[in-house]
């Protein structure tokens, strides 16, 4: 099976993972990473991508309003119009095998992509978005422009900063994508902070640091 392929969705699998959809666009406004309806959130179940609609508050979605689309970004489910950050979801899932995106206006992490080209290693926890986490350049949302910035800074990496915007993230499920988004703010609060202290510069890792962080990760689990 190549790359971006995947098998017809069940009708329930479908109802599973929208709730699931839901609940994650919940969590990233009660955890303060997305504005009103800023931000949005997508999983990927068969041949079918359910992503969260276009200016529709998240505490009014239900099991009636999912929203669909297949990779050519043709709605097939729901009523609702899809996110206008489509054009980067559907690029990310036909280039990965992900299962799961976040999409957040994370208030650290946008102000870093203001200041950097690539978050500073301030933690070695970088090693669980596979390496040192790079600044897409910016372009117009919703655009096909910002979709391949994204690609590009995503190669082989689980999340990127996105410049003057926010941050993306994805996983094989919703909770990976979304712990990872988590992360990510939580690097740039702390580079904030510590970059901060009047008269004094963060001590930073090395990459030969994070390459033996990453070998530990990878032979026994995510660095905790």
């Amino acid at each position: 099976m190549k790359t971006g392929e995947r098998t017809p969705a069940a009708p329930d699998d479908i109802g599973r993972t929208w709730a699931d959809v839901v609940a994650t666009a919940r969590r990233s406004t009660a955890d303060h990473l997305v504005v009103g309806t800023s931000g949005n959130v997508s999983a990927r179940v068969g041949d079918v991508v359910l992503v969260t609609p276009s200016g529709v508050p998240y505490d009014r979605l239900g099991p009636g309003d999912a929203v669909g689309v297949d990779l050519d970004g043709r709605q097939v489910l729901g009523e609702l119009a899809p996110t206008s950050e489509l054009p980067m979801h559907l690029a990310v899932y036909r280039a990965t095998d992900a299962a799961a995106i976040v999409h957040t206006h994370a208030p650290h992490a946008t102000a870093v992509s203001t200041l950097v080209d690539e978050v500073p290693l301030i933690h070695y926890m970088a090693a669980a978005l596979g390496g040192p986490v790079r600044v897409a350049p910016y372009a117009l949302y919703g655009t096909d422009e910002l979709a391949a910035h994204t690609l590009r800074a995503l190669d082989g990496r689980t999340g990127c900063l996105l410049r003057n915007h926010g941050t993306l993230t994805h996983g094989a499920t919703l909770e990976a994508a979304y712990d990872r988004t988590a992360q990510l703010e939580w690097m740039c609060r702390v580079w904030l902070a510590a970059s901060a202290v009047p008269g004094r510069a963060p001590t930073l890792l090395t990459p030969a640091q994070l390459d033996e962080v990453t070998a530990k990760y990878r032979g026994y689990g995510q660095p905790g």
